[in-house]
């Protein structure tokens, strides 16, 4: 019974909200120049044709996206465009690279302190007094905290793994 009922909400939801992301657009501009839009008709409005929006986000897996475009040429890099002899963009890069292991450094100690705050934090439960002066424990809150903990170390492990490709990609 609650699997048909979800169901059939599952697909009213999605039925209105297609319903919805077709609606119309009326312009409107009345006798001072003013322009309203709106999903309404309004008296002396006109309804404007819009495609829809794209909204594959360039991955091309949307059924509704356009077809892909064709890669456009690269244009040649101006005679007139600054360019770096291969010394100062050593110097760059290596000044570049000491940053990002500056950083790296960071993140790992940072990284170690958040093991260490999580491992403090599972070993103090989360409690509360009842009315009666019972000590309970408050699991919700509990998991919470060790949500958040876990939240601050995979932080720290995506910026250190980050940090390590783009050190890797320098020269």
């Amino acid at each position: 019974m609650n699997k048909s009922l979800s169901y059939l909400s599952l697909f009213l939801l999605a039925f209105f909200t297609s319903a919805i992301a077709q609606a119309e657009i009326y312009k409107q501009v009345d006798a001072e120049g003013n322009v309203t839009y709106s999903n309404v008709k309004l008296k002396g409005a006109k309804k404007l044709a819009l495609e829809p929006a794209d909204t594959s986000f360039g991955n091309g897996n949307n059924a509704t996206s356009p077809a892909p475009r064709a890669p456009q040429a690269k244009t040649p890099t101006p005679s007139s465009f600054p360019k770096v002899d291969a010394n100062t963009q050593n110097q760059r890069d290596s000044k570049r690279k000491d940053i990002l292991q500056a950083e790296l450094e960071s993140e790992k100690k940072a990284l170690e302190s958040a093991k260490k705050a999580h491992a403090e934090g599972a070993q103090n439960p989360e409690v509360y007094k009842g009315a009666d002066g019972k000590t309970f424990r408050n699991v919700a809150k509990f998991d919470e905290k060790m949500q958040g903990l876990q939240t601050q170390i995979d932080v720290h492990q995506r910026n250190i793994e980050l940090l390590t490709k783009e050190i890797g990609n320098i020269n």
